[in-house]
């Protein structure tokens, strides 16, 4: 593992033992709240093992980038543009793998940019958050309730952590260690996903798409999933007994051994 800065951007790499199997780098984006760290934990070091130049970015205003100062200066449009500076730099263009927000990050990279490959994993739909927000405001309040005070700097309670992320059992002491490792979130960049800015599928250059999502997640619901794997012609999978952070859950490396096999046979 070695903690990078690409410019003020902060990608944390995972490089294979020995020559990489595969000459197509692997750039995962984190969602919302959270980092690079997020990858970090379980996903780096496994595709890694598994032959894959791994790279990992923080976005403006998360972990170690730039701008936390003025977070919430930022746009969707400045996190691709993120995208695209540390893309440029890699060997070979990356295949890329989303989660929440940055599967939003990656549709629209993807409406002015290649890539060999994307992963969509529990992505905002190209339809926005707005189906997301009222489902919460509807059947889970007081975690949206939380989501927004953590949205504003504030500090929610753990418990709404679990709730977000976890379906499967987690223990005290790694649930603490990410709650304290979660931050604020640009309110201009989650506008931009509720009406602003969202992804046209139409103009979405053609690359090898998997759309994952989990059966529990109380963020993206799997209903959600599909109609993004509709909107680009593809058919999504769905993890059983699986929460929104499928990276961080206990059975991630199910997740993790899906989308290696698929890359596998999709990237050189």
């Amino acid at each position: 593992m070695n903690r990078s800065r690409f410019g003020d951007l902060e990608v944390i790499t995972h490089a294979p033992a020995g020559a990489p199997a595969f000459a197509t780098p692997l750039l995962f984006i984190h969602g919302a709240y959270t980092a690079a760290w997020c990858w970090e934990e379980h996903f780096l070091p496994y595709f890694a093992a598994r032959g894959f130049a791994c790279y990992a970015l923080s976005l403006s205003g998360h972990g170690a980038s730039r701008g936390h100062g003025h977070l919430d200066q930022f746009s969707i449009a400045d996190y691709v543009a993120d995208v695209a500076a540390v893309a440029q730099q890699l060997p070979a263009a990356p295949a890329l793998i989303g989660h929440s927000m940055g599967g939003m990050v990656v549709q629209k990279y993807l409406e002015a940019n290649d890539a060999a490959a994307a992963v969509l994993l529990c992505s905002v739909p190209p339809q926005g958050l707005l189906g997301s927000m009222l489902g919460l405001m509807m059947n889970r309040p007081s975690l949206l309730a939380d989501l927004n005070r953590l949205l504003s700097g504030g500090q929610p309670h753990p418990e709404s952590l679990r709730d977000a992320l976890f379906h499967q059992s987690i223990d005290a002491q790694t649930l603490a260690r990410y709650y304290h490792r979660c931050q604020p979130e640009s309110h201009r960049a989650i506008w931009d996903m509720t009406l602003f800015d969202l992804p046209r599928p139409s103009r979405v250059h053609e690359a090898p798409l998997l759309v994952l999502g989990a059966e529990h997640d109380q963020l993206i619901p799997a209903s959600q999933v599909h109609m993004t794997a509709t909107a680009y012609g593809t058919e999504a999978e769905i993890f059983p007994d699986m929460g929104h952070g499928v990276m961080l859950e206990r059975d991630w490396q199910k997740v993790a051994e899906r989308i290696a096999d698929w890359l596998a046979d999709h990237i050189d």
